[in-house]
């Protein structure tokens, strides 16, 4: 029997793959649902972040978002803190930060009320699988202790698998928004 480390990297290699073929047949029109969740919104502090790889771009619903309310991307401090979110506009100048994510030069710093984050796989029963640094389960941790916050996960629908495999500390989504679908996962077992 595979251990929870294993397996999880076993999940992320087969995702990989899988996300990339959808990367590369994307149309533009991803975000069409995440800009539309994201309407009823308008005028709360939001949280996206700058997409590497193969990650669906959610810039186009923070570029809307932007008009009407606090947008902001992540930052990483340190390999076991959480994320700061720094403000950020269409814009914002920015300098390539750890891990070859973009950030912003000019770093004012604010605690979002709507997290949209990237994921390697999700399940519907709010179970996410990152690249493993832990920095989005210590954020949204932190930001709970602090106020409500809504973690929103955003893929393409080939990263959905029946069941994450998770530990203490992982942190669940409260809603994905894949190309197709808005799941709404807080009701689930």
């Amino acid at each position: 029997m595979m251990d929870t480390q294993a397996l999880k990297n076993d999940i992320r290699k087969k995702i990989f793959a899988k996300r990339k073929l959808a990367h590369n047949a994307r149309d533009f029109s991803e975000t069409v649902l995440l800009s539309s969740f994201l309407g009823d919104f308008r005028g709360h502090s939001v949280a996206g972040y700058m997409p590497i790889r193969t990650e669906i771009d959610p810039l186009p619903a923070m570029s809307d978002m932007s008009f009407y309310g606090k947008v902001g991307v992540p930052v990483i401090q340190g390999m076991n803190e959480p994320l700061l979110i720094a403000e950020w506009t269409p814009s914002t100048e920015m300098i390539e930060g750890q891990f070859g994510a973009q950030v912003p030069v000019s770093k004012n710093f604010f605690d979002p009320e709507v997290l949209i984050v990237p994921l390697v796989a999700f399940d519907r029963q709010g179970g996410r699988l990152g690249y493993g640094g832990g920095f989005y389960d210590r954020t949204l941790e932190k930001l709970k202790m602090k106020q409500s916050v809504l973690a929103v996960g955003f893929a393409y629908s080939c990263q959905e698998i029946e069941q994450v495999p998770l530990e203490m500390t992982d942190q669940s989504l409260d809603f994905v928004i894949t190309e197709k679908a808005v799941l709404d996962l807080r009701s689930q077992p």
